[in-house]
């Protein structure tokens, strides 16, 4: 245990690091409070284009929805990786298609601007509730305003719910509930302020993600592993943090928004056959391990928080708490007059939900009112507690299976250097040796298997080799070395020469014909073995048929 003493404007508060108590981890977690649905605006805006209606928000946070869905998505990912396993992972015909090219296209342009939107209006709802810089409550002011999801803003100020009483209540009597809940007009908190509604359509997008893994199926490919857990893990992972109002849930809201504009405009550049460098690509998923090791560890960290709350001495609230009150004694006893200065001045800031949230004011002064600080967890039920250890549970494998991604990807495929003068000399001298090796172990076969002994003759083969030894260096090597100039010039000479030194009607002769087809068996014969070629005129008596005669 390890607290850290911070003073505020109702005395000493303390944020303590400490073991959460047992009374969190039960399964399955305890099914209230219910889930507050998001509130509704008179004025639609760019940040809420629509109203929510309270039976759908409710009815979609059904724990079968998520639950069939991921389950027939897994299912049908197995199934149809072996389909198109069977199929030798070709494509199918509609994949080529303009139409579906067109829909890939415009499936990741929606969802990066989707994700942009998200972003942004979580990034507003989450600056409106940090706590203020010049804020009188210091490191304490700042955690409540990351525990405490629900109610007014302000230190001691939150809804918080009771397990214990099953009840909702404010600590500060100033402030009351609507119908024993969290006023859906309060402002200054994650709930009202975005996470409500932001949330909820984030946690529904998870479900259209599964688009993805069908491109990548109608290409022919094979889903993997990590798309298949990714997205079915994250149905129930967003399902749970909305379903309980967990606190954490803004961080996946929040940042996994964020990295998804980034990484749908990533493939909406490619579905455009845009080429994006290879670097872009790796910082990606460099973020994205990043935002997964953030966000086991900050969300994990929930439950080992605690910190104290200012209770006014006598307030409902503090006997709700230690349970010194009757179970009837749930209503706050308001005394005096309601300050209707305060309301005023509330409504004239544009702070309606907290000026009707104004009760009755206490009959003495600040100053003589005293308070207790009570300390409290961060997370209020056991729902929070299974939703963050869900979280946890889901992102440390995904952490796992990125690394591995990475890894593999990029650490193990190392771009190819380029090969210095030495090594481009050397690799073009083994193409040579292998290119020659080949033409020998070619002509030396013909030559066992041919009837044809006259191209047998040693000279031919050598001409052939040298030839070829000559031009691959010069070819196939990327540089020009002195070695390479002077062997080209030779091979040119040699094949000057022997074009003067061959007689014309022996070219002619042998134009258009060629080579007689081999006959196993054949005795290999050598140079030596070989008669002088007879003149030209005794070749028509040792061809009777005149096929080698031009005047024929």
């Amino acid at each position: 245990m390890f607290d850290i003493n911070v003073p505020t404007q109702f005395g000493k508060g303390t944020v303590r690091i400490a073991l959460p108590p047992a009374s969190l981890f039960r399964f399955p977690p305890a099914p209230l409070p219910a889930t507050i649905p998001a509130p509704h605006v008179d004025e639609l805006s760019w940040k809420q284009p629509f109203n929510i209606p309270d039976d759908l928000y409710n009815q979609l946070l059904d724990v079968r929805v998520p639950i069939t869905i991921a389950s027939v998505y897994a299912v049908t990912v197995v199934l149809i990786n072996r389909i198109n396993k069977s199929r030798g992972y070709k494509a199918y015909g509609f994949s080529h298609s303009p139409l579906f090219k067109l829909f890939v296209v415009l499936h990741n342009v929606f969802l990066a601007i989707y994700s942009a939107w998200t972003f942004i209006g979580m990034f507003q709802a989450f600056g409106d509730a940090w706590a203020d810089r010049d804020q009188p409550n210091g490191l304490v002011g700042v955690v409540d305003s990351l525990c405490k999801i629900n109610g007014p803003r302000g230190y001691g100020n939150a809804a918080t719910y009771s397990s214990v009483t099953d009840q909702w209540s404010i600590p500060n009597p100033e402030y009351k509930l609507t119908g024993g809940l969290p006023d859906p007009t309060d402002v200054g908190r994650l709930w009202n302020g975005g996470l409500a509604y932001f949330g909820w359509i984030f946690y529904l997008s998870k479900f259209y993600e599964v688009v993805d893994t069908a491109i990548i199926l109608a290409k022919g490919k094979k889903s993997s592993t990590l798309q298949t857990y990714h997205h079915a893990g994250a149905m129930m992972c967003m399902w749970a943090g909305i379903r309980y109002m967990a606190a954490p849930i803004w961080i996946f809201t929040l940042v996994n928004s964020a990295i998804h504009a980034m990484m749908y405009t990533y493939y909406t550049l490619t579905a455009l056959r845009i080429r994006v460098p290879n670097a872009i690509k790796r910082s990606l998923t460099t973020m994205q391990i990043t935002q997964f090791v953030f966000g086991t560890n900050m969300a994990a960290a929930y439950l080992f928080v605690h910190y104290t709350i200012p209770y006014p001495v006598g307030s409902s609230a503090l006997k709700h708490l230690t349970k010194a009150a009757p179970a009837v004694a749930t209503a706050v006893a308001e005394t005096g007059s309601i300050p209707w200065l305060k309301k005023l001045a509330l409504r004239a800031a544009g702070a309606e939900g907290i000026a009707e949230n104004v009760g009755g004011a206490v009959t003495a002064p600040a100053a003589q009112v005293g308070y207790t600080q009570e300390m409290t967890t961060c997370v209020d039920t056991s729902g929070q507690a299974f939703a963050i250890l869900l979280n946890v549970s889901y992102l440390l494998p995904l952490t796992w299976l990125f690394a591995r991604f990475f890894v593999r990807s990029y650490m193990k495929r190392k771009d190819p250097k380029q090969p210095t003068h030495m090594e481009a000399a050397e690799k073009a001298g083994m193409d040579a040796l292998k290119g020659v090796g080949r033409e020998i172990r070619r002509a030396a076969f013909e030559g066992e298997n041919s009837e044809n002994t006259e191209n047998t003759d040693e000279d031919v083969v050598r001409a052939k080799v040298q030839k070829l030894a000559a031009q691959l260096p010069t070819q196939d090597s990327p540089i020009r070395t002195r070695a390479s100039a002077a062997n080209k010039a030779k091979t040119k000479a040699a094949s000057v020469n022997a074009s003067t030194a061959t007689p014309s009607h022996d070219r002619s002769a042998n134009e258009g014909f060629s080579t007689v087809p081999a006959k196993k068996g054949a005795k290999k014969l050598t140079k030596n073995d070989v008669e002088p070629a007879p003149a030209l005129s005794e070749t028509k008596g040792q061809n009777p048929f005149g096929v080698l005669d031009n005047n024929a």
